[in-house]
């Protein structure tokens, strides 16, 4: 348990096959990405307050994930896309946003960190959340702004 450093994730799943077996159209509903951007602001005041330490470096790592996941969904959703499959919101970020080829390599990593802590009971090292922290919240801070960008007068959220 622990270390991270060995740790080998897998390709990020091709946009053509998300596009295949996962992907739908759905309407803009402006007021579910505004909802989706809130609670991720919500989340992550919440868990700025948790110390790191061994015992919450999972949790914050689960958490992390969840709020750039949420983010992700509204930003697909201010493409007009739904999706059954969290590995096409990596997918449709990587595709659309070329010019941020470590983000999506890190929210991919992260979305793997995550599952093995979900499905194996794997514990994340302090050091991992410690390292990237600042990297989490730049790419939140990034997806905030693309989803502002995405949709018309998205505004201030409430």
């Amino acid at each position: 348990m622990g270390g991270w450093g060995s740790f080998m994730t897998k390709e990020i799943m091709s946009f053509e096959r998300c596009k295949k077996e996962f992907l739908r159209k759905a309407d803009i509903d402006l007021d579910k990405v505004k909802s989706k951007v809130k609670m991720a602001e919500l989340e992550l005041k919440i868990i700025d307050k948790i110390a790191v330490n061994p015992n919450t470096a999972s949790k914050l790592a689960k958490d992390y994930y969840e709020i750039i996941k949420e983010l992700l969904s509204a930003l697909l959703l201010a493409h007009g896309l739904k999706s059954s499959n969290h590995e096409c919101l990596v997918s449709f970020f990587g595709l659309k946003y070329p010019l941020y080829p470590y983000e999506t390599e890190t929210i991919h990593t992260l979305k793997d960190i995550r599952n093995r802590v979900s499905y194996d009971g794997y514990f994340v090292d302090k050091t991992y959340i410690a390292k990237n922290k600042i990297e989490f919240n730049h790419i939140i801070k990034l997806l905030n702004r693309l989803v502002k960008e995405s949709v018309p007068n998205m505004g201030q959220v409430d």
